[in-house]
């Protein structure tokens, strides 16, 4: 059976021209537990039919942590608040109403959480987690998960890819994660700007380098937009041999 929350909108902030975090409190509860990469869905007064309403966004903020975790990150949002990063989408009928008319205080309903794009209850591979945009989101969940919850893990490389630089989302804290969580590794690809320091191109060019000889016990976690996924699982799959267990995948249409 369906469970549908109401949530009441606690915090907006821009995190690039064309992004932002969303911050929801959950009403009527004092923890709300989800699994690190899972998404909620929204139904938003947009239109009659359900499907012209309901918009599913990934949780970008890590699960309630339990007794003993000190991290200033993980006590800087409540057990039953979450955070979303949207991207507004041209002529997008959801992202215009979050972004042109939601504010602090607009109470939202929602269902979840639900999805299995999600991490075993034992790591056993090696992670290499690529995304694009907003498809950072469930990797946020993920490695924050990891990290203050202080699971066993062979390594994790995050590999972001936007346009610009002023598109890159959440950089200074996962630079400053790269130096305080041992077995983690964060890189950033511009497709069409070129910045010291940073990746020239897309995504592939990352892994496909760093990852050319195959191991069994890797495993890659791909979110964002369907070309930048099909073609990733191509790549990895049909080009570079890798099984099809290894390759996971969440689109964003």
């Amino acid at each position: 059976m369906t469970t549908w929350h109401n949530g009441i909108i606690t915090k907006i902030e821009d995190a690039s021209p064309t992004t932002r975090r969303f911050w929801l409190e959950v009403e009527g509860v004092e923890r709300f537990d989800f699994k690190a990469g899972q998404f909620i869905t929204m139904d938003l007064p947009i239109g009659e039919r359900r499907n012209q309403r309901w918009r599913s966004y990934s949780i970008a903020s890590a699960p309630p942590f339990g007794e003993g975790v000190t991290s200033s990150h993980a006590l800087a949002i409540a057990p039953n608040q979450l955070e979303l990063c949207i991207v507004h989408l041209e002529g997008g009928l959801a992202s215009g109403y979050l972004f042109n008319e939601v504010n602090i205080g607009t109470s939202i309903k929602f269902k979840g959480p639900d999805g299995s794009f999600v991490l075993p209850e034992t790591i056993e591979n090696e992670l290499v987690m690529v995304c694009t945009g907003t498809g950072v989101a469930p990797f946020r969940s993920m490695i924050w998960d990891i990290f203050h919850r202080n699971i066993p893990h062979k390594g994790i490389h995050l590999i972001f890819g936007t346009r610009t630089a002023d598109g890159i989302l959440y950089q200074k804290e996962f630079e400053e994660l790269a130096e305080k969580m041992p077995g983690f590794r964060y890189s950033v690809a511009l497709s069409r700007e070129e910045k010291e320091g940073l990746h020239h191109g897309y995504v592939h060019g990352i892994y496909q380098k760093e990852y050319a000889v195959k191991r069994p016990d890797r495993t890659f976690y791909l979110c964002g937009w369907t070309k930048m996924v099909d073609e990733a699982v191509a790549k990895l799959i049909v080009e570079m041999g890798y099984e099809r267990g290894q390759v996971k995948y969440e689109l964003y249409g």
